[in-house]
């Protein structure tokens, strides 16, 4: 039985024919003729293939070089080259510029007077220090540091520093009551921040610097808009009341005390005047009381003479002698020459 399926085998099989060695040497004559163009077209191919290597870096940008997908080397801009793919790739990330994330909405059309945006409450909605809900929205600008970082330690970079940004607000806002948050604890905030994002991006080893954190809109949710609007405007008509009470308070204030200056001024004036007056009286009648001490008679009618010199000094004077004839009768003339001089006569006998 083995020996008929043996036999029924080899008949099944086809005979071996030897091959043919006229057309084998043919074949190899045919080949032999086409080997110069062939390999003039695997000469091109492979100068194709090698300038493919060739690549500019540009004044904005950096060279990030790659080896098999790992990081080789980096060029300034410029030309220059690598090895042609798949040995080596470039990436050329543009360094200096400024690129720009929003938080809590996204701008519809381009930025204007009539941009339109559309809030995403998921990301805007945050917690204060004193449990009340804000809405807060707000844009980061960064710039890339390092291209190696940025390249080969994030897989996603703008997912990271999104979700960034977003904990480092929340944080932020949570360390500060809502009165700051929406009046004048802005500038801190966003000051506060950018350096917190810096440093949750160092840690991670993002290559990236954070230029700026700007509040866009930061307003109370929509259910009680209405409500912390009027706070605000009671806000501002206390602020406004407070500032034109100081105002007046400033005004008012250096004035009375100026009056007050003057009028201390003015009495001790006075006062030192009239000491001195009655020093100096004191003192000429002292003098006055020695020398009348010493000739009484002669003082006594220096005193008078003196005090009848001061009192007829303006009085109209008629001096009669004693041993010569009456008085004679005279016309009232004083009447009309005091009318004419608008001055009072006196008669001294």
């Amino acid at each position: 039985m083995p020996m008929d399926w043996e036999k029924w085998q080899q008949r099944q099989r086809p005979p071996v024919q030897p091959p043919d060695l006229d057309k084998v040497v043919e074949g190899f004559r045919r080949m032999r003729g086409r080997m110069p163009r062939l390999w003039l077209l695997i000469i091109i191919a492979a100068l194709v293939w090698l300038a493919s290597g060739i690549f500019i870096v540009g004044p904005r940008e950096a060279g990030v070089v790659k080896r098999f997908g790992a990081f080789a080397r980096t060029v300034d801009p410029g030309p220059h080259y690598h090895l042609p793919f798949p040995i080596e790739t470039v990436v050329k990330p543009e360094i200096t510029k400024v690129q720009r994330i929003e938080i809590g909405f996204q701008t519809m059309s381009s930025p204007g007077a009539s941009a339109q945006y559309r809030p995403i409450p998921d990301e805007s909605l945050m917690l204060t220090g004193d449990e009340n809900i804000v809405d807060v929205q707000f844009s980061v600008q960064f710039k890339i540091l390092d291209p190696e970082d940025y390249l080969f330690n994030l897989v996603d970079p703008i997912k990271t520093i999104r979700d960034a940004s977003e904990a480092a607000m929340r944080e932020v806002v949570g360390r500060n009551k809502i009165d700051e948050v929406l009046t004048g604890g802005k500038l801190t905030i966003q000051n506060d921040t950018a350096e917190l994002l810096q440093r949750i991006l160092d840690s991670y080893k993002s290559g990236l610097r954070v230029e700026v954190v700007q509040l866009q809109e930061v307003h109370p949710p929509q259910e009680v808009r209405a409500a912390f609007r009027d706070v605000a405007s009671a806000r501002e008509d206390q602020n406004r009341f407070i500032n034109e009470a100081e105002g007046y308070a400033n005004d008012i204030l250096p004035r009375s005390k100026g009056e007050a200056e003057a009028l201390i001024r003015g009495a001790e004036a006075y006062r030192e005047e009239k000491i001195q007056r009655a020093m100096g009286d004191a003192s000429r009648f002292s003098s006055v009381l020695t020398e009348y001490d010493k000739a009484k008679e002669v003082t006594r009618q220096r005193l008078y003479l003196e005090t009848m010199e001061t009192v007829l000094s303006k009085a109209r004077k008629f001096v009669m002698p004693s041993d010569g004839p009456g008085a004679l009768p005279l016309l009232p003339l004083d009447g009309f020459n005091q009318a004419a001089e608008g001055t009072p006569s006196k008669e001294v006998k």
